[in-house]
């Protein structure tokens, strides 16, 4: 196990697969991170929103300046040749002061809320899937995501803690 995303130093680390669709984006693109969490009196998952990372740069680990290896857990370690960090922009991205719910549970799977769906411009997995994959989930209009997300007026925290 290791921290990534590191909201503290603000990267984001990954590889193969996922890696190689993380390089097609560009500068200013959106990493949005989602988590399952266990309701405590309920006991079932709740998904949400937990953090957003507004691209910065997307370095391949071995070429991350020697200076910066510290800062994400696929630079403390030897990368393998698909590994990849992104480096996100400061002010407009970090981890979320408060969780923003976005799933449900339906036809046998956790699925963003079909009222979201719309709201968003629609995801490139079917029926809102959410559960963990090899492929990420993508914003088909990720500029009408955005205008949704800075209307939740979320603090946004550049830390772990």
């Amino acid at each position: 196990m290791h921290l990534d995303p590191d909201f503290a130093t603000l990267t984001y680390g990954d590889q193969g697969r996922r890696a190689r669709q993380i390089q097609t984006l560009n500068t200013e693109d959106l990493l949005v991170f989602y988590a399952s969490l266990r309701d405590i009196k309920e006991r079932h998952l709740v998904y949400g929103i937990i953090g957003i990372f507004v691209i910065e740069k997307i370095y391949k680990a071995n070429d991350v300046p020697r200076e910066l290896w510290n800062q994400n857990a696929h630079t403390r370690r030897i990368p393998g040749a698909s590994d990849i960090v992104v480096r996100a922009v400061p002010k407009l991205s970090g981890r979320l002061e408060r969780f923003l719910p976005i799933g449900e549970y339906r036809n046998r799977a956790y699925r963003v809320t079909r009222p979201l769906v719309g709201a968003w411009g629609d995801l490139n997995v079917r029926d809102g899937y959410l559960q963990r994959s090899a492929r990420l989930p993508e914003f088909k209009n990720p500029d009408k995501f955005y205008r949704w997300f800075k209307g939740q007026k979320v603090l946004l925290l550049n830390r772990s803690n």
